[in-house]
This record gives C-alpha cells, sequence and structure tokens, in this order.
C-alpha cells in the first residue's frame, strides 16, 4: 500500500548529513582525528574468473523496470541489447538486411535449443510471431504495422509489415521466442499487454544464458524475488560466468542499502541515490560504479481526473518554472546527470537539447518577481503525489521549490514499482483506484538508443500517457516510427516533439540522471547504458562471500575503500 514519507524523509535527510559530515575525509582510529580517504584500485577484474565457477551466486536489487533489465538474460530475440554505438548485436540472427520499405530478412543461428532442450529455427520463429500477431503489445505501433513471418528455409525468415516503420529494428529487440509449451499456457505466451509479458512464470523456456526457476516479472505483476539459475543449453560456451543470480524487485531502499554496504552475501549490486556515494565508498563490502545512461525520469501530470487546474496550460507551465533544475542537478543529483530532461545521448535529442529545454537557461525561478507572478498562478495548489521511496531525495528539491511559491504536496510512497503501474496503466481511462495529481517513475531507455522511450508519455492515444487528446502531438510520434535515426529529418521530427511537450508543460520536467551503483568489491560488472543489465557478464573472484571458504573472513586489505570506476558513453 501507498504510505506517508516522513520516515522516508528523515532517513534521507540522515543520509545527507551524513555525506556532508563525511565529505572525502574518513575517522581515524586515533580519537578527534581526520586523515585523507586512501583509495585503493579496483583489481577485481584482474582477479576474477572467466569461466562459470559452480556454486557462485550474485543478488541484485532492480528498482525500476526489473521484467526489462533481467529480460534478455532469460529470453532471446533476433537482437539484443549491447554497449556499443548503435546499442545492439545480434542474438538469435546472425545477420539481417532490409529488402525493401516493409520487408526485413534475418539469417538465424545455427545449432541452437530452447532452455528445455528443443531445437530453434524457422519453425520457432514463425509459430511465436502467429502467437504475437494474435495478442500483440502496444507500447509502440508494432501491433499496427507487424503482418506476418515467412520462412523461406530452415534458418532464414522474412517479416512483413503493412507501411515503412523505421523503428522496427528496436521493436525487434523484445520479440522473444518461447517453446511452444509456454506459448499455449496462461499466463504465457504473448498476452496484449501494454508491456511486454516475458516473465509471466518460471521454467525452461527461453533461450537466453538464465533459465527462470523461481518467481516470475513482468510490468504489472511480479515475485518480490524471482531466481536465475545458468542455462546448460546456451549457445555461447563463454556465458554466464556466475551459476546463480537472485532478482529482487521491490525492496525499501534504505534496506536495499544497508543489505548492500553493511551486510555480505545479501545484496552485491543495487541502485542507489548520489547521496550515498561516499557511504558507499566508505562501506567494508561495496565500490561505487557510475556510467552515463540514456535513462530518464517521468513524472506525469494527471490531465486525466486529476486536480482540475492541472488541466490549465498556465498552471502546467508555472509548476515547471517553479523547478530549479540547476539547483537539482547539482544538490539532488551531485551532477550526477545532465540538465536536459530527455537524455541528449539519444540521436536527434543529442542536437535538440543544445539549444531546447523547458525554460531558458538562465531562467531564475527563485527570482522575486517570478515567485509572485508563480504565486499567483498556482494559488495555493495542493497536489498528491504518487512515487517509489526511490525518489524521496529528489522530491525534497522539488518539494523545497515549490513551497516557494505555495504550492503543498502529499507524498505517498511505496517501494513497489507495480504499485506505480497499477494507478498509472489505468488513468488513461480514468480507472485508477487512487487518486493522484503527479506520478514518477523511473523510464529507463527500454528502446534503445531511440528516444521513444522518453517520447512514449506524449503519445497521448496509449495507456501510457496521462495527457488530454493531442492529434497534433500523436501525428508527431508517429512521423516518428516513419523515420529512422538515421535520416536527416529526425532530429526536426524530435524538435516539433520536444517543443510541443515543454510548451504545453505536459510533464514534470527534471534533469536526466546517470546510473549510479554500490556493487560488491569482489564483482566485476559493467552496466549498460539502457534498461538492460548483462548479468550474464558478470565476474567474480575467488573471494567473493559465495565462493569464499565458509570459515575464512573477508580480507581487512580487501576492505580499504576503492577507487571510483566511471564508464563512458561509446
Amino acid at each position: 500500500m501507498l504510505r506517508t514519507s516522513l520516515t522516508y524523509l528523515l532517513a534521507g535527510l540522515f543520509s545527507l548529513v551524513l555525506v556532508a559530515v563525511l565529505g572525502d575525509r574518513q575517522l581515524s582510529g586515533q580519537t578527534g582525528s581526520i586523515k585523507p580517504i586512501e583509495l585503493r584500485k579496483d583489481d577485481a577484474w584482474n582477479r576474477a574468473s572467466e569461466k562459470l565457477i559452480k556454486g557462485s551466486h550474485v543478488k541484485v536489487f532492480i528498482p525500476s523496470l526489473p521484467y526489462l533489465y533481467t529480460s534478455h538474460a532469460v529470453n532471446g530475440a533476433l537482437i539484443r541489447p549491447a554497449a556499443n554505438q548503435r546499442g545492439w548485436e545480434y542474438d538469435m540472427a546472425v545477420d539481417h538486411q532490409q529488402l525493401d520499405d516493409t520487408t526485413y530478412e534475418f539469417r538465424l543461428r545455427r545449432g541452437v535449443r530452447f532452455q528445455d532442450g528443443t531445437p530453434f529455427n524457422a519453425d520457432a520463429v514463425v509459430l511465436n510471431m502467429e502467437y504475437f500477431k494474435k495478442k500483440p503489445v502496444k507500447y509502440s505501433k508494432i501491433d499496427e504495422v507487424f503482418d506476418y513471418v515467412e520462412k523461406v528455409d530452415d534458418y532464414t525468415v522474412r517479416f512483413h509489415l503493412t507501411e515503412k516503420y523505421g523503428s522496427f529494428m528496436n521493436d525487434v529487440i523484445w520479440m522473444q521466442f518461447y517453446t511452444e509449451e509456454y506459448l499455449k499456457r496462461n499466463p504465457g505466451g504473448w498476452n496484449g499487454k501494454a508491456n511486454c509479458p516475458n516473465l509471466s512464470m518460471p521454467g525452461p523456456y527461453g533461450l537466453g544464458p538464465y533459465m527462470l526457476t523461481e518467481g516470475y516479472i513482468e510490468g504489472d505483476r511480479q515475485t518480490s524475488k524471482a531466481v536465475l539459475k545458468a542455462n546448460p543449453y546456451y549457445w555461447d560456451p563463454n556465458y554466464p560466468k556466475v551459476e546463480t543470480i537472485t532478482v529482487f524487485t521491490d525492496l525499501d531502499s534504505q534496506e536495499a542499502k544497508r543489505m548492500a554496504l553493511y551486510e555480505e552475501g545479501e545484496l552485491d549490486i543495487t541502485v542507489i541515490p548520489p547521496e550515498d556515494k561516499v557511504e558507499t565508498i566508505l562501506s567494508d563490502y561495496s565500490k561505487l560504479v557510475i556510467s552515463p545512461s540514456t535513462d530518464n525520469i517521468a513524472i506525469h501530470i494527471n490531465m486525466i481526473n486529476g486536480h482540475p487546474k492541472l488541466k490549465e496550460k498556465e498552471v502546467r507551465i508555472a509548476l515547471n518554472e517553479a523547478i530549479n533544475r540547476h539547483n537539482l542537478l547539482h544538490f539532488v543529483y551531485e551532477n550526477e546527470g545532465l540538465l536536459s530532461p530527455i537524455s541528449p545521448y539519444f540521436p536527434g535529442v543529442n542536437v535538440v537539447s543544445q539549444y531546447l529545454l523547458p525554460t531558458p537557461e538562465d531562467f531564475d525561478p527563485f527570482d522575486k518577481d517570478v515567485q509572485n507572478r508563480l504565486r499567483e498562478v498556482l494559488d495555493g495548489l495542493k497536489l498528491r503525489v504518487l512515487t517509489q521511496d526511490r525518489f524521496l531525495p529528489l522530491w525534497r528539491g522539488i518539494e523545497t521549490h515549490f513551497k516557494r511559491v505555495g504550492v503543498t504536496l502529499d507524498i505517498q510512497v511505496t517501494n513497489s514499482e507495480k504499485e506505480i503501474f497499477q494507478q498509472l496503466l489505468t488513468t488513461h481511462e480514468g480507472k485508477n483506484s487512487e487518486h493522484w495529481d503527479l506520478l514518477i517513475w523511473g523510464n529507463d531507455d527500454w528502446y534503445f538508443n531511440h528516444p521513444y522511450s522518453a517520447f512514449l508519455v506524449f503519445r497521448t492515444s496509449n495507456v501510457w500517457s496521462t495527457v488530454s487528446p493531442d492529434p497534433v502531438m500523436d501525428e508527431y510520434i508517429d512521423e516518428m516510427f516513419r523515420a529512422t535515426v538515421e535520416e536527416p529529418e529526425f532530429v526536426s521530427i524530435c524538435d516539433k516533439i520536444m517543443r510541443r511537450a515543454y510548451g504545453e508543460g505536459y510533464m514534470l520536467f527534471v534533469p536526466t540522471p546517470n546510473k549510479v551503483f554500490a556493487v560488491n568489491k569482489e564483482v566485476v560488472f559493467h552496466p549498460y547504458r539502457m534498461a538492460c543489465m548483462p548479468l550474464w557478464k558478470i565476474e567474480i573472484t575467488d573471494q567473493h562471500w559465495s565462493v569464499r571458504r565458509e570459515k575464512d573472513e573477508y580480507p581487512a586489505s580487501l576492505r580499504r575503500p576503492v577507487e571510483i570506476t566511471r564508464f563512458q558513453i561509446k
């Protein structure tokens, strides 16, 4: 259930004070004296095993979109996300060609078996897409433009579309293939949801490096824990490198921090707020891993059945003008992010974000004349917020800014993203059971190297949007679907979408975040920039808790603070 945020606000405040006090220093053994932190090199990558270790076990917490982050660890599609410039690599396909505007041909990987040992081939692709056609996913336009799959030979297939669709390869990454048994079972198969139904029940139904053996993870339903085991039939003998992965989906953020930083063996990888960076560095068991991302934070304004004033453009614009994004970026994000509310690492957006922001870069919401004008417009507005606890540091900053212009917030908190989605995905039709005015979720980049993952919320014809019907915006997004990111007009399409979204105040716009992780010191983990966690690539050393001899304590020399690992966008 959603609950009041007071407890979490106090916990977050304690953490903020701790960071401020410690700064870049640590306590020495002598009372009242301090000395600079001495950071050691992270040598885990040099000590890690490149082969699967029997008995190895890594535990991760994924608070946002866990069904997407884990999907490609369990399932196989023609392509999958990758840490390269185009954002993908071949998976069940080995190459492809576009024959014309509406026809794509793929050559399939040979010798692949499903996790139950049955063969994967062209017949399996055709069968899966027949099921997909009956109940396709509805997050993009693929449900409208996909026509059928043709078998050319046992290892070649052709996908036929009804019209030109430039983002087809972005959708192919989520057209995952399952055994016939899974397709026939309920709630397995494709079930027409707004999100992919890819981990709906445990069993040997996929093609990925791990089998889901316990629990289930979908966008709208999930167990608090899921267990993955190495797939003995996986086509690549180099992966996976860890035998068991446990995925937590709805931990309390303070509990997750305790498990990762202060208890060995409870949690190996977790997202942390930037305010916990110093605490992570000083942990006996964790190190800090940071990377830029194509993630976004979606804060919905409920124009469907929220506060009546939110239907007024002037009010939505005023709420956005009340926020000092420079202030949020510095004090809340600790500069772990970028000012643009839509990731500037996306094609098209990378150009537009250089000259277009929700408010001019030199706009000062703390100016007295500006604040007086905003107070008049907002007129003592009181708004109800639905949020996961992980976003409370951000709401502390926003709440401070809103108080300056007379806006008060009633913040309701949950650990679980599924509770957020239950309200979000029913609001479009006015069927939400909880009243809300502002709602936040981690809109991490699930469309890889394409801004539609951020633009999704502006497509007013789908359930992910809480914007009043806007046929102009919907046509802009249809135009985006027809183009490819390589076409010159793609920049101008992004400009039109972003200009209308900012000009109408369709969301509450905040900076985009970096990915900030606490990672066990004996784990090698390279995060991707999008919503995919390459669990199969994780490596551990022989000093990891899961394989170290039970009687051996973690060596004091390895408990010393480790240098921050920072990755760059390739």
